[in-house]
């Protein structure tokens, strides 16, 4: 029998690395919740998680960068913006020896909010996609 010891909070995660990472992590999700209050914190995939009528984005520290997934969508409306980093379908790596780009995580999650809240409701009261 394996003992899980992933964090089950936000807090939990963020506590687990070191200061420098924490003040980014703690940024991060200060702005996300800033641009979708209305989105629920949860981890999933055992890394921080805000969701808004299903996943809206998630975050994760790494040894030398942040992972931001904002979906595969997302990463093509802003594909331009997102160039200078190393990216693949639905993520992207921000890396820790360069300044994080949070008014772009902004602008990304703006484009989240909007995408997920035009989408129409299927049966059930969960909204497609």
């Amino acid at each position: 029998m394996s003992v899980d010891n992933s964090p089950s909070t936000i807090d939990a995660y963020i506590a687990g690395f070191p200061e420098h990472v924490q003040a980014i992590l703690r940024e991060i999700r200060r702005l996300i919740g800033e641009v979708a209050p209305a989105a629920q914190e949860a981890i999933k995939y055992r890394i921080p998680t805000f969701v808004l009528g299903g996943n809206l984005v998630h975050f994760a520290a790494f040894d030398k960068h942040i992972g931001f997934y904002p979906t595969p969508s997302a990463m093509e409306h802003f594909k331009a913006d997102l160039s200078p980093y190393k990216s693949a379908k639905g993520s992207v790596q921000f890396p820790l020896d360069a300044p994080i780009p949070y008014e772009l995580i902004r602008r990304i999650v703006r484009f989240r909010v909007e995408e997920v809240t035009a989408r129409p409701k299927r049966k059930g009261g969960k909204r497609a996609g």
